[in-house]
């Protein structure tokens, strides 16, 4: 009969009726999902995060610590009581405290487990509850997914029964919030997630399968970039999402069901992507969101192989990496996301950061772990990284945030970032630049960062240039930031020069011309115990075009880059 219709249809009309029938097939695929006979889950896939059996004795003990909270419950539920805030009540209904609960691997631990789900199953999610975020029920559904074996093994039927029945009631949601773009932005993407793996686990309808598969890899495609990396540009998803990705190839094995090809070229290309990423000490750069990361999750996916080489590159996700010996810089040289991914974005436009062997010497101060955390702006903006500032404000603009919604989206910022990478006698140069101040200020910031070939030396040249068409409108102060990390020593050695000793012992000299260096108090924001104090090196002059800063970092009793050099960069 739809056929008919469709038939009957102008062909202006048709595209639209196309659009809603296939609507109403996903709807009519999911309404019914997991109702009637009982759902049976058939394989679990595996939870590839570490768990810690040390959490497991402070959840029987009655402590909950999540997102820098600690609730006491004193015997009773941690459902039943206030929750210390409401990234904790995501935390905890998100079931993430499953993985310490298997990793102790007692009796004790399986019956409380079920107990504290049993308990979350048996209360209301009253209207405005965090727990029925579709974020939260899909971190819910995987959690619950993946430790099927802790919670069903010597489980008597109802609570077989009611877990069957919350993960179908869960999976309909996620359906509704994908279909309906409730979800928005990467939280979209694993609520796909976790409705296909339900599927997969489940052995439902071929249909009911057929449709999970393609609401997946259709937005798996949309959000993960050809170069390997997330069009929210924070390098935590990368890694939060190839976890899963590789935990989904795993289901798929042990289903013996053919996973779709695009499983496997999406992972092959996020490794190396991630990888590129990555400091000498194994640490992530701390860009556009990223935190503190596991180092066992970062072993567990690169212990996975992939055909492709680390790049030096990433195009699409605006990264740049250059290395020679043991020295590594590693560049933002992208646009903002686009503006569902925004939130955890940040106004780091041509930051970078410098590591010399194990150790990290220049730094961006990183974002703070806790989503509610109130320094979640401060590290957002231009100052939290090691880049230019122009009259105290930051290279884009963020809406407000709010306590439901957290970070607020990128509402303006560079429109146009350009750069390119070439070779030039001895040196590995980099040149970028970008528009965020042209409004504004009417200035352009161009940057040009040199690593020498043997790695003994890095050297950088900022300027700012009149954008096209626009007139300066004031003469605002500019900041030139290189924060250090915490590790290392910094002391004023000359007027232009500045000392640092990094842990590894090897002394290095930062040197300036068309700003002298100072030495003040900064902060890193990506620790594992929280915000920590250090140091950060600052030029500061008046703003206007034809400003002109030079530096250099090299190591002590290396050679200076010539004079020869230099000119040929500023001329590249």
């Amino acid at each position: 009969m739809l056929s008919k219709l469709h038939e009957s249809l102008g062909t202006a009309v048709r595209p639209l009726f196309a659009v809603a029938t296939r609507v109403i097939a996903r709807h009519y695929a999911f309404r019914t999902l997991g109702a009637g006979a009982s759902v049976r889950l058939r394989a679990a896939p595996p939870d590839l995060r570490t768990g810690d059996p040390t959490v497991a004795e402070d959840i029987f003990s009655g402590i909950f610590a999540f997102r820098g909270k600690t609730l006491d419950a004193g015997g009773l539920s941690p459902f039943a009581l206030t929750a210390p805030s409401a990234e904790w009540r995501r935390a905890l209904c998100g079931f993430s405290w499953l993985r310490h609960l298997r990793a102790a691997d007692t009796p004790r631990a399986r019956d409380y487990a079920r107990g504290l789900v049993a308990d979350y199953l048996s209360r209301p999610c009253p209207v405005g509850d965090p727990a029925r975020e579709p974020n939260v029920a899909a971190r819910r559904v995987l959690s619950c997914l993946a430790h099927a074996p802790l919670l069903l093994e010597g489980a008597d039927a109802p609570f077989q029964e009611r877990l069957s029945a919350a993960l179908a009631e869960d999976a309909r949601a996620l359906a509704r919030a994908v279909m309906t773009r409730r979800a928005e932005g990467q939280d979209r993407l694993f609520c796909a997630l976790a409705l296909l793996e339900f599927v997969v686990c489940a052995d439902l309808a071929v249909e009911t399968r057929s449709q999970a598969t393609k609401l997946f890899f259709d937005e798996l495609a949309r959000q993960a970039l050809p170069d390997g990396g997330h069009v929210g540009r924070n390098p935590h998803t990368i890694l939060d999402l190839l976890l899963e990705l590789l935990a989904l190839r795993a289901l798929y094995a042990a289903r013996g069901v053919n996973a779709p090809p695009a499983l496997q070229e999406t992972i092959d290309r996020m490794i190396p992507a991630l990888r590129m990423l990555r400091h000498g000490d194994g640490a992530l750069a701390l860009f556009n969101g990223m935190s503190v990361a596991s180092p066992g999750e970062l072993a567990t996916v690169f212990m996975h192989e992939t055909p492709f080489e680390t790049p030096e590159a990433a195009p699409q996700s605006g990264y740049l990496r250059l290395s020679a010996g043991e020295a590594l810089a590693l560049i933002d040289a992208g646009t903002p996301p686009p503006r569902k991914f925004s939130r955890r974005a940040h106004a780091g436009a041509l930051s970078f950061e410098f590591s010399l062997g194990r150790d990290r010497v220049i730094i961006n101060c990183g974002a703070p772990t806790r989503q509610d955390d109130p320094a979640q702006e401060l590290a957002r903006a231009t100052a939290a990284h090691s880049t230019l500032e122009i009259g105290g404000d930051s290279s884009c603009a963020f809406a407000p945030s709010s306590e439901a919604r957290g970070s607020g989206f990128v509402i303006a910022g560079p429109t146009a970032v350009n750069w390119r990478v070439r070779q030039l006698k001895g040196l590995i140069v980099a040149r970028l630049r970008h528009d965020g101040y042209a409004r504004r200020f009417g200035l352009i910031h161009q940057r040009t960062l040199a690593l020498a070939a043997d790695g003994a030396s890095l050297f950088g040249r900022d300027r700012l240039l009149a954008a096209a068409g626009a007139r300066i409108r004031n003469v605002p102060e500019f900041v030139l930031h290189f924060h250090l990390h915490p590790g290392v020593e910094a002391r004023a050695v000359a007027e232009d020069r500045v000392e640092l000793r990094p842990p590894n012992g090897r002394t290095l000299v930062f040197q300036s011309r068309g700003a002298p260096p100072a030495i003040a108090d900064s902060v890193i924001y990506a620790t594992p115990e929280g915000a920590r104090k250090t140091a950060q090196i600052v030029l500061r002059g008046r703003a206007a075009a034809g400003t002109r800063l030079r530096w250099s970092l090299r190591r002590l009793n290396s050679a200076e880059i010539d004079d020869d050099q230099t000119r040929s960069l500023a001329s590249s």
